[in-house]
């Protein structure tokens, strides 16, 4: 049984697991990763963030050949929506990208075992494999990666086929007439927005009267503004009652919040989409004493590690914004503590994205948080109906914010919505990891033409001297 012994078990081969597994073995480990989703990338390369990104790409090339080619001068007729088709070229995107973590683990040595793992001690796994075949495996550390999984509303049951989480609204055999999706967040507005794009006539319930919380609330209302131009509705402040399914017809029944007003929302499909919480079923975990907190969460001190020192727990089962990158750096810094490194995770610069069209993307305090921290800071914002490049490719609407400390100019936070800022806010993310100042980054030679111009303009802005504006 010598090669069932390792360095390390990783329960769970999500982008936390996988990474976790990968850099482990790199570093001199034996290693091991358990999955019991016959194929690794957990929720985020199966069913999450890779196949909406699909989705979101193909939809969002539909609807400018439907509606803004011709514009431009590039003429066509009997455009045609094949949904077959792309949903086909959705599921090729990702057995390509999840056969490609199966290849890193044969390239970096990493034992792969299909199956459930279940903790039965503090060195002890076994994994019941989908053939009722079981594995005993021993392991010196243990790390629990296991994601999260959806919610949904008291009394209302997901049955994807009207009722649908995340999972089934990526998986639609026909562009739904009328869709309802229930809760303003990052994944709703996502998937609401790929179906509006390809013809459904969206609306969004929200229980708050701003959509996107936890977001600056600048960027919040601009964004709402933008979604409703493009023709999602919005029911804001209601309260879902109840979800009836009717076979042709869902009807929700929903409240407002301020005045008790009762209302009934009639659709073909509902996507309930109010939030994740963490998998640890069936694992054991009370058994072998490990402790979560009052949100189902495991509780983890500031190297990760579980109330037993030898098993750790990373990504969506502890506590922290439920990113795929997060759980990546988390795997990562577990690996490198293992490995006798400093493995270090930095929480105040995780940036997040909402990949909808403009994109929304984000990166340390918000201004609402700095209010309430009592933080004296100075704002640069920039429009990106200001910038050439956003101006040829008719991409003008939103702006970059910047916030500054007052006294140091340190940046603080950045919040960004318009063209491509999910791939800009990486240099923020990064000029924020050195500790730069607004004044550094409107001192960096920025490439023209380019959206990229803005970050610049805004972090000038931020001392009044926006050149552009």
């Amino acid at each position: 049984m010598m090669e069932n012994n390792f360095d390390l078990v990783v329960i769970g081969g999500g982008p936390g697991g996988y990474v976790c597994a990968i850099r482990a073995a790199q570093l001199g480990l034996k290693t091991a990763c358990v999955e019991s989703r016959g194929a690794l990338g957990g929720t985020c390369l199966n069913v999450g963030c890779i196949p909406s990104k699909s989705l979101l790409n193909l939809s969002e090339n539909y609807h400018k050949a439907k509606k803004d080619f011709n514009q431009q001068g590039i003429e066509f007729n009997g455009i045609k929506l094949n949904i077959e088709k792309m949903m086909s070229n959705k599921n090729k995107s990702i057995q390509v990208l999840t056969k490609g973590v199966e290849f890193l683990f044969k390239k970096n040595k990493v034992t792969y075992f299909k199956g459930k793992g279940v903790l039965f001690s503090k060195n002890d796994i076994v994994v019941y494999e989908n053939n009722n075949k079981r594995s005993n495996i021993k392991s010196k550390n243990i790390v629990i990666a296991t994601g999260s999984t959806v919610t949904s509303l008291p009394g209302i049951k997901i049955n994807e086929k009207n009722i649908v989480s995340s999972t089934g609204a990526l998986s639609f055999d026909k562009v739904p007439n009328k869709l309802a999706v229930i809760g303003g967040g990052y994944i709703g507005l996502e998937m609401g927005s790929v179906w509006s794009r390809l013809g459904s006539d969206v609306t969004v319930i929200e229980f708050l009267d701003y959509i996107t919380p936890g977001m600056d609330r600048e960027i919040s209302n601009e964004f709402q503004k933008i979604l409703s131009k493009q023709g999602i509705k919005f029911k804001m402040g209601s309260k879902v009652e109840s979800i009836e399914d009717k076979g042709k017809s869902v009807f929700i029944s929903y409240t407002n919040v301020k005045n008790s007003k009762k209302e009934v929302l009639e659709v073909d499909k509902v996507l309930v989409s109010v939030g994740r919480k963490p998998y640890t079923e069936g694992l054991n975990l009370s058994k072998v004493g490990i402790k979560k907190d009052s949100k189902g969460r495991i509780e983890v001190n500031n190297k990760l590690q579980t109330s037993l020192s030898n098993i750790y727990a990373i990504g969506d089962v502890i506590k922290g914004p439920m990113l795929a990158h997060k759980a990546e750096e988390e795997g990562i810094a577990v690996a490198e503590i293992l490995a006798g490194q400093a493995g270090h995770v930095n929480y105040d610069v995780i940036p997040g994205v909402i990949y909808t069209s403009p994109e929304v993307a984000t990166v340390g305090k918000t201004e609402e948080q700095l209010k309430e921290e009592n933080k004296s800071y100075k704002t640069g914002k920039f429009p990106f109906l200001a910038n050439s490049r956003a101006k040829v490719n008719n991409e003008t609407e939103g702006f970059v914010k910047i916030l500054a400390d007052s006294k140091t100019d340190k940046v603080l936070g950045v919040h960004i919505i318009g063209p491509h800022c999910g791939d800009m806010i990486a240099e923020m993310a990064l000029a924020m990891e050195f500790g730069a100042s607004a004044e550094d980054i409107a001192r960096t030679c920025h490439a023209h033409p380019t959206h990229t111009e803005a970050i610049k303009e805004a972090a000038l802005a931020v001392d009044k001297r926006p050149i552009h504006f």
